[in-house]
């Protein structure tokens, strides 16, 4: 992937005096007192403000919170509390500019927080006049903004088509470099791992997928879906019916290449979804019409665990089981401690892949985690990010 890294700017001596616009994601959690909960997102963004500061440059930063109305300010959509954690991490004044798309007045060595961008109108349809105006605030435009690299907006694409310049900064270039790692140039056998509840949400994920990699995990009530399309009973298990040509349609791909996407051989079941629950293993012909299949049994983990041993690749995106409760969590902990400990390259992402990774303290142990969301599933659908288009077209002017 090709790209203005924003990085190799600042190390050659670029910014001084420049004036720089960060399209950062600052947008945390709060709680109905306004008060930040969670600030993973606002440390993130620190080092790329305190590159363009070391830098010489002038820093403005903006970011979306919400979904508020455009046009309209709410004082519960404001960035006034991340401007005020970010002061407190950056331990300096980082001032509130409320409106600011027809100027704003900052120096070289100072940074302020510019309103969130979704209170302007245009914002979200990318209005030309709009982006206009952003770009005319600033010499160098740097998107550090993986989470909604997938949206064609006003701050993230209008903006960098037109600034002088539109760099990637660096935690949209780790993504960037770790997307192209694991999907564009992967060391095979590449692994896929996608774990959800339905099918539908995820079936063209899976067709992509099912068109590149060597070996596609499916997990959770997705399994139950291909478990069924395989002919195997589910019992009462969370299952998409009308989803069974798909999925059998993807293990027809796969067989075509000569991969495979592995059925369960047994699995854990129990009598209502519950965490109290007993838990029951069975071979997957044994289910009964009152079981709730909630996780692969160990025969299944222990072959999975052996194809992820063998990567060379490995993206992982959900869980395997209801890995919340203790009793089927094993199937989930047991391939996230395999990859983790898995000397291929691995890239997660999706909210509880997150979550499994940070339950079973593996952060460090896993190559590149994304934090994007939506726009990792995008990539993983094969589509080509808005973010990604615009910042290689600027890199060939």
């Amino acid at each position: 992937m090709e790209f203005i890294a924003f990085a190799d700017l600042c190390q050659q001596d670029l910014l001084r005096e420049q004036r720089v616009l960060i399209r950062a994601d600052l947008n945390v959690p709060q709680d109905e007192n306004g008060h930040i909960t969670e600030d993973t997102r606002i440390q993130a963004s620190i080092p790329c403000i305190e590159m363009a500061l070391k830098a010489g440059a002038a820093v403005m930063v903006t970011s979306h919170l919400g979904r508020p109305q455009e046009g309209q300010w709410t004082h519960k959509d404001s960035l006034a509390p991340v401007a005020q954690r970010l002061s407190a991490l950056l331990a300096r004044d980082v001032p509130l500019i409320k409106d600011w798309v027809g100027g704003v007045s900052v120096q070289p060595g100072e940074v302020v927080m510019l309103e969130n961008c979704r209170f302007n109108v245009g914002e979200k349809a990318n209005d030309p006049h709009l982006s206009e105006q952003m770009a005319a605030l600033c010499d160098v435009f740097v998107h550090d903004a993986f989470g909604t690299a997938h949206r064609a907006e006003a701050s993230t694409y209008g903006v960098a088509q037109l600034a002088k310049v539109a760099c990637a900064g660096p935690l949209l270039s780790a993504e960037m470099v770790a997307i192209t790692k694991a999907l564009a140039t992967p060391k095979r056998p590449l692994v896929a791992i996608v774990g959800g509840s339905k099918v539908s949400t995820k079936l063209s994920i899976l067709l992509s997928l099912a068109s590149k990699v060597d070996h596609l995990i499916v997990g959770g009530g997705i399994a139950n879906t291909f478990m069924l399309a395989s002919g195997l009973p589910i019992g009462k298990s969370l299952c998409e019916p009308d989803q069974i040509e798909q999925a059998q349609a993807v293990m027809a791909l796969m067989n075509s290449r000569g991969a495979q996407v592995p059925i369960p051989i047994d699995v854990v079941v129990a009598k209502s979804f519950s965490a109290q629950s007993p838990a029951t293993i069975k071979l997957a012909q044994d289910v009964q019409a009152d079981d709730l299949i909630l996780d692969v049994g160990p025969q299944t983990s222990a072959a999975l665990v052996k194809e992820v041993a063998k990567a060379g690749t490995i993206v992982w995106n959900g869980p395997i089981g209801v890995f919340e409760f203790e009793a089927f969590a094993n199937g989930t902990e047991s391939l996230a401690r395999a990859i983790a400990a898995s000397s291929a390259f691995s890239l997660a992402g999706g909210g509880d892949t997150l979550a499994a990774i940070a339950k079973y303290h593996l952060s460090q142990d896993i190559d590149y985690i994304s934090t994007g969301g939506g726009a990792f599933l995008e990539v993983l659908e094969g589509k080509t990010l808005p973010a990604f288009e615009v910042l290689k077209a600027r890199a060939h002017p």
